[in-house]
């Protein structure tokens, strides 16, 4: 029987970095099947309008959106699945039978599954989320469903109270049921009250420390790394490098810490088990992943 020969891509800026292509192509292979996989770089919003015209039209069969357009990525839809409105962010578009777009989120399930292992099924606690984007968004969701009693936000975007009260994006994290502490007030030396209790957990989710990123050094001080719990564990969607500052840090200082590899790889199955209905071989992506990272990535 023959295939019908089906493009994806991931939409997004800048995505030169992207190991999408990497893990989709080698699933796409082991399982004979003759679809192809690209990043296509998405500057604006108008570049966007195009790519979700693309998706309309069939050009493109499905897409993961990344990077800044998470949220835009919702209005260009024309349903949002319950994944993706428990956030308030997508990073996912399926063509449905009739033709429309649907927007859904795997980021969330994917980190709960990398701070479940990472904690060893234990609750979260008392969460900190670094970051206001839509990463943040799916790090406060996943840290409540692992069982946090409170999660404390902050993002370098929230300079003060005035800052925050005006903000959209704390009003998005703050109605997912976060707490929102100003930046200056999270410093070393201005920590208010949501920074004084320890954490079991702090999720850092922003492109802080990403390679051709900003360093982030300013990410990494802001954590109240001398009141964190005993048994606290530090995440970092950031995958690449392997290791950032954030998680240097944390390990410096006995932090229990993992990098964001296993999260991408995670929402990258998902993401093939919504757009074919099957399982993704899960074991492939990662390796093909781990090959690329290295160095050593499988001929296409």
């Amino acid at each position: 029987m023959t295939v019908d020969r089906l493009r994806f891509a991931l939409l997004g800026h800048p995505v030169g970095h992207a190991l999408s292509p990497v893990m989709h192509g080698a699933a796409f292979r082991a399982l004979g099947l003759p679809h192809t996989y690209e990043a296509r770089d998405v500057p604006d919003g108008a570049a966007l309008a195009a790519a979700f015209a693309d998706l309309a039209s069939g050009r493109l069969e499905g897409a993961n959106v990344t990077l800044p357009h998470k949220r835009a990525a919702l209005d260009c839809a024309d349903r949002v699945a319950p994944s993706a409105e428990a956030v308030g962010a997508a990073n996912v578009i399926v063509r449905a039978v009739d033709g429309g777009l649907v927007a859904h989120n795997t980021d969330v399930e994917a980190l709960l599954v990398e701070l479940t292992d990472l904690g060893d099924g234990e609750p979260a606690g008392r969460a900190l989320v670094l970051g206001g984007g839509g990463a943040a968004l799916a790090a406060v969701v996943a840290c409540r469903r692992a069982g946090a009693r409170e999660v404390v936000a902050t993002s370098r975007s929230w300079s003060s109270a005035g800052v925050v009260a005006a903000s959209p994006s704390a009003a998005r994290v703050r109605a997912l049921g976060a707490t929102i502490a100003p930046w200056q007030a999270a410093s070393a030396r201005q920590r208010g009250a949501a920074l004084a209790a320890p954490f079991d957990l702090v999720v850092q989710a922003t492109s802080a420390g990403m390679s051709g990123a900003d360093p982030g050094e300013d990410v990494v001080e802001v954590v109240p790394w001398d009141r964190l719990a005993p048994h606290a564990r530090a995440y970092d969607v950031v995958y690449r490098p392997a290791v950032t500052p954030f998680l240097a840090r944390a390990r410096a200082v006995g932090v229990r810490a993992r990098g964001g590899l296993g999260m991408l790889v995670h929402q990258a199955a998902l993401s093939f088990s919504l757009w074919f209905g099957r399982n993704a071989p899960l074991e492939v992506m990662r390796d093909a992943a781990e090959r690329a990272l290295a160095g050593r990535e499988s001929p296409p």
